[in-house]
C-alpha cells in the first residue's frame, strides 16, 4: 500500500492542555483515534507525529507507532510533513489527534475518492449542519464549496449568511446549504512536502485555520461529503460531550 495515515498530536493545546492524553471511557483520546484509523485497513502504516515525550510514551504503551518531531512547527500539517519526508508514499492522510469518533469507513471513502482526483493536491470532508447552534459556534468550522465540490472558503463564522425572511433556506438536516468541516485531510505527498515553505496568509492568521494557507496560495481543495459525524475535542465542554457519546456507544 502507498497510503500512510499520520496523526499529529501536541501536548500544549491552549484551550485544553494535554488533551491527547485525557481519559475517555478508560482510554486516552489518542488511543481511540489510533485504533479507529487502524480499523480502516487501507494504510501501509499509522503513525503519531508528536513533539511530546509523554504522548510518545503513551502511544508506545498501547502498541502504537509514534515519531518525535520538531517543537517549532506552526501547524499539524507542517508536523506531518516532517514525518512524510521520510516515507515512501504517494498519499498521506492527516487525522487530527482530537477526533476520537473518526469512522473507519469515512477514511476508506476519502482514500478511494481522492485517488480519482485530478485537479486538487489535497482533499477533506464535510458534514451537514443539523443543529443551528453549530452554525454560530466559532469552534465548529464551516465550509462552502463551488458547484464542482472544491472549497471556496473555510470560516469560524456562520457562512453562508443565515437569512430569516420568508422563503429562506432552513437548517433542517438536509445539509443543502450549511456544512461543518470535518478536519481530516488527504494530500499528495509532493504537495504536502511543499506546504511548509508556503508563507502564512492573512486569512489563515485571522481565522487560525491552516487549510486557508493552501487556498490563499491558489491550491484547490476537494471537499467530499461524509455521512459520518465526528466530534473534535477542543474545549472542556467538547470533552464532556465526548464522554457522554462514548458511554452511549455511538
Amino acid at each position: 500500500m502507498d497510503t500512510f495515515a499520520i496523526i499529529p498530536a501536541r501536548f500544549g493545546s491552549a484551550r485544553l492542555p494535554g488533551k491527547p492524553l485525557l481519559d475517555l471511557c478508560g482510554k486516552p483520546i489518542i488511543q481511540h483515534v489510533y485504533e479507529r484509523v487502524r480499523e480502516a485497513g487501507v494504510f501501509a502504516a499509522v503513525l503519531v507525529a508528536t513533539d511530546s515525550e509523554r504522548i510518545f510514551r503513551c502511544v508506545e504503551s498501547f502498541g502504537g507507532d509514534a515519531v518525535m518531531t520538531s517543537p517549532d512547527h506552526r501547524s499539524g500539517t507542517e508536523r506531518i510533513a516532517e514525518v512524510a519526508s521520510a516515507l515512501e508514499a504517494r498519499w498521506i492522510v492527516n487525522v487530527q489527534g482530537d477526533e476520537p469518533f473518526v469512522h473507519p469507513e469515512m477514511l476508506r471513502d476519502l482514500c478511494s475518492a481522492f485517488r480519482e482526483e485530478d485537479l486538487a493536491p489535497m482533499a477533506t470532508l464535510r458534514y451537514p449542519i443539523q443543529d443551528e447552534s453549530d452554525l454560530w459556534n466559532p469552534h465548529v468550522v464551516k465550509v462552502v464549496v463551488d458547484e464542482s465540490g472544491y472549497a471556496l472558503y473555510f470560516s469560524r463564522a456562520a457562512i453562508p449568511y443565515r437569512r430569516t425572511d420568508p422563503g429562506a433556506a432552513e437548517i433542517d438536516g438536509s445539509g443543502s446549504v450549511w456544512y461543518k468541516h470535518v478536519g481530516i485531510y488527504a494530500y499528495r505527498r509532493d504537495f504536502l512536502l511543499r506546504y511548509p515553505s508556503l508563507s502564512v496568509t492573512p486569512l489563515e492568521e485571522a481565522e487560525k485555520l491552516e487549510q486557508l494557507r493552501a487556498l490563499g496560495h491558489g491550491h484547490r481543495i476537494r471537499v467530499y461529503t461524509t455521512k459520518w459525524e465526528t466530534l473534535g475535542i477542543d474545549t472542556e465542554e467538547d470533552l464532556l460531550r465526548a464522554i457522554d457519546r462514548c458511554r452511549r456507544g455511538s
